[in-house]
């Protein structure tokens, strides 16, 4: 990221994207239903980040246009329990995020200590402009609750850095912390900061939990002090770690100069872009000793493949809304859907879903695609296929409701990339193969991913049988190259979207299992033309609306 000048913020009239940060601890107990609608309506509102979920709250980071980020948070503020949930903006001229993701935990920040509640014992709010008065005060303890690489590169003068790895190692800290000990017996005065805000009262229900009596906290975080608090009154030294693409802020919310190591995920080190331990993509190093020659093998072709995939990218911001331009859409849309084509109910992100598209993009068969909210299934798709999950295929005289089933016959009308294996044994494998993806992988990977949704206490158990199948699939993998010959076939388009899930379940265990060839396969799948076609955003389908063709033409 190309550093940005302080001397002036970034406005909406200088910026095209905004970001909002928001939180709440507040009781959510039906967390779990929350989730697919709201995924559904960021998707549709082209919003990317990550929303986090737990019984506890909500947690987020947002990023999009003006409008769309707004409209999420109109309809986070229709529910009573989340009327009153406030935000800290901002404005980049670059995408903060790639891709939107909620998320679903037990807590919405991991401190992993039971009953502790932010909202019946958290300590006292300090506003910003009242924050350099308490923490000048030489009676105040003043712990910064980041992680050291966040505190590495800026913190309030005078803190005291815990040195943690994670927020989770702050209870031990503050067990042993010399400074936080009972002088003349009594509990120092403790003011404590991070970088929302939302650490901050989790931290701060710890310490009253722990009979600290004077405890207070950063309003809003250390966001909204550089918001607020001008840059010659201010006691903020360096910048604050963001967790996006901006990296680091500065005072009025600016971006910073700082890089991130795509490896580890913390900002590089000064002198990092010098040092010989540093490869982009790679290693940095604060974690060139970490990881095995295996996985910087895997981290190269995988940044290769990225390298390659943005070389070859063209994005287009913005779209015209004039009535000619929807006009003239609306007739190419009508004249590459003949009457009688193909209707393909569809969910984008859905493994499921997702092998059907790629399979009818490669067999070249245009369809009218009808994107659908699973927690709001069209009357239409229900009339089609009572059972309602995705995808369906409607063919005149003919409804196809099984995955496998429209891949199979949209190679049967058209194979131009030669999808299906050369003989019946081969063929037989491939079935073999996905009927293992389908069945007994598919079982671990939704324990693994929604361990809450089965009453599990984690997903652990799952990850090892799943990874169990990969080990399987890697040996393939190492000794041809793809799925079941030497060329890239049905059944890797199948399986490759299963994988991935399991992958991005936790991208950093993922990374760090001795798959070189399965890891490889998988970074070739996500930066191919295809993926990129097949994972096109669309709004939720609503009868009446204006025809959408899939695949779209190039």
């Amino acid at each position: 990221m190309s550093p940005v000048s302080h001397s002036t913020a970034i406005t909406p009239a200088t910026g095209l994207f905004l970001t909002a940060a928001f939180y709440k601890f507040v009781d959510l107990p039906d967390f779990t239903e929350r989730k697919a609608p709201l995924l559904a309506f960021c998707e549709a509102h082209q919003v990317k980040g990550l929303i986090l979920l737990a019984s506890e709250g909500i947690n987020s980071t947002i990023a999009g246009a003006p409008d769309d980020v707004h409209a999420v948070l109109a309809y986070l503020r229709q529910d009573p329990l989340l009327a009153d949930l406030q935000h800290k903006e901002s404005f980049s001229a670059k995408p903060p995020f790639y891709r939107m993701k909620v998320r679903l935990k037990k807590e919405i920040v991991t401190l992993g200590v039971p009953g502790i509640s932010p909202t019946q014992m958290a300590g006292t709010y300090v506003k910003p402009q009242d924050w350099n008065a308490l923490i000048s005060d030489p009676d105040v303890v003043v712990v910064d609750t980041r992680n050291d690489y966040e505190v590495e590169i800026g913190t309030f003068a005078g803190a005291i850095n815990p040195d943690i790895q994670s927020f989770s190692q702050l209870p031990d800290w503050v067990n042993q912390a010399e400074a936080l000990q009972a002088k003349t017996g009594r509990k120092p005065k403790v003011a404590m900061f991070c970088t929302g805000g939302i650490r901050c009262e989790k931290s701060t229900a710890l310490m009253r939990a722990q009979g600290y009596e004077e405890v207070y906290h950063l309003e809003g975080g250390i966001l909204k002090y550089l918001e607020t608090v001008p840059r010659e009154d201010s006691l903020w030294q360096g910048e604050c770690f963001v967790f996006d693409e901006r990296v680091s802020v500065g005072h009025g919310l600016v971006p910073g100069p700082h890089q991130l190591c795509r490896c580890c995920r913390d900002p590089l080190p000064a002198g990092a872009l010098e040092s010989p331990l540093y490869e982009a993509g790679v290693s940095c190093p604060r974690c060139h000793a970490h990881t095995t020659e295996a996985q910087k093998n895997s981290a190269r072709e995988r940044q290769r493949q990225w390298e390659k995939a943005k070389a070859s990218e063209q994005v287009h911001i913005g779209a015209s809304h004039k009535a000619a331009d929807v006009a003239a859409r609306s007739a190419r849309t009508a004249a590459l859907l003949p009457q009688g084509a193909p209707v393909l109910y569809s969910f984008r992100r859905c493994p499921y879903a997702m092998r059907a598209r790629l399979a009818l993009l490669a067999a070249g068969v245009r369809c009218e695609l009808r994107e659908v909210a699973l927690k709001q299934k069209p009357e239409a798709l229900l009339q089609a296929s009572p059972k309602g999950t995705v995808p369906v295929l409607v063919l005149p005289g003919r409804v196809i409701e099984q995955s496998l089933d429209i891949v199979l016959w949209a190679l049967a009308q058209h194979d131009p990339e030669s999808w299906l294996p050369l003989d019946a044994a081969m063929q037989a494998d491939a079935l073999q193969l996905v009927a293992q993806c389908d069945g007994d992988f598919k079982h671990h990977l939704d324990r693994y991913k929604y361990p809450n949704r089965y009453d599990l206490p984690d997903g652990l158990t799952h990850r090892a049988q799943g990874a169990a199948w990969l080990t399987a699939l890697e040996a393939r993998l190492a000794a041809q190259g793809f799925v079941v010959d030497r060329q890239w076939r049905w059944a890797d388009a199948a399986i490759a979207p299963f994988v991935r899930q399991f992958a991005r379940t936790d991208a950093a265990w993922f990374e760090a299992q001795p798959w070189l060839a399965l890891q490889a396969w998988l970074a070739a799948f996500e930066a191919s033309p295809a993926f990129g076609r097949v994972m096109k955003s669309y709004k939720p389908w609503q009868p009446g609306q204006g025809q959408v063709t899939f695949p779209e033409p190039e």
